[in-house]
């Protein structure tokens, strides 16, 4: 009952983030479930892919939650969404087959690498400038390309490289976050299809695995994060974002450094 309880904590935590930062919840996810796999017995191999397969998979519905509230408030640049997404697809999908074939120490060192980057983004506050003009269809499609397999090596909607492009891109920062939210939903999809596919009859999975998904860890962080959701989009419009971002950095860092140390 405690691992359920973390779950449902984990996605009270997941869908405020979601929706206050316009980010899917991975960087969270991910190391909580690299802790809560193991005290269940998984075996070490998959671990690190379920929790990177699990995250995407919820991502799925926090997306989804939070896209129509920021579609409500009109601030969601579907035009952006709609050319980005083919190459997100791809990108995602793709990254799957490879992440599946790679061990699970050096794809901790790799999110372990995600998590730093991340943490001092947020820690500084380190804003790109708006440096050059929105590409056209093809280089949209190359940068959701890049994004979709970034996304497959760490678990994550996107957000965290989606809204500084589109920043850089002189693209309004309440519209890079309302496009973030709605593109993790096709990222999430190529990547729960992938993960499922490449952990399919994988020996080393326990019971109730759907490939590399874990549905009892997806139930509990599914029916938190979705009723809290709404609420961090509320949020957003009312709290100190830079302040929490700063609070988000350190919290990265922390994760970041368990994490290391479970790899030595």
């Amino acid at each position: 009952m405690y691992i359920l309880a973390i779950y449902l904590a984990a996605g009270v935590i997941v869908g405020i983030l979601a929706g206050l930062l316009g980010i899917g919840g991975g960087t969270v996810i991910v190391p909580i479930l690299d802790i809560t796999l193991p005290l269940q017995n998984v075996n070490f191999s998959v671990a690190h892919h379920m929790a990177l397969a699990t995250s995407m998979a919820n991502i799925m519905f926090t997306s989804v939650t939070s896209a129509r509230s920021h579609s409500k408030r009109g601030t969601v640049r579907w035009d952006i969404v709609k050319a980005m997404t083919p190459g997100l697809l791809i990108g995602t999908l793709g990254g799957t087959f490879v992440v599946s074939s790679i061990p699970t120490a050096p794809l901790k060192v790799v999110f372990c690498v995600f998590l730093t980057y991340t943490a001092v983004q947020r820690l500084m506050d380190i804003k790109p400038r708006a440096s050059f003009h929105l590409p056209g269809t093809f280089g949209l499609f190359l940068a959701g390309t890049f994004v979709g397999v970034v996304a497959s090596f760490v678990g994550i909607g996107g957000g965290v490289l989606i809204i500084p492009f589109l920043t850089m891109c002189n693209v309004p920062l309440i519209n890079t976050i309302g496009a973030s939210a709605a593109m993790g939903f096709p990222i999430a999809v190529a990547g729960t299809a992938g993960f499922i596919y490449n952990g399919w009859g994988h020996a080393a999975l326990p019971e109730y695995s759907l490939g590399f998904v874990y549905l009892p860890a997806l139930a509990g962080l599914v029916v938190a994060s979705m009723l809290v959701t709404p609420y961090g989009v509320k949020l957003s419009h009312s709290l100190p974002v830079k302040t929490l971002k700063r609070c988000f950095g350190v919290l990265l860092l922390a994760m970041a450094a368990r994490m290391a140390y479970s790899i030595m």
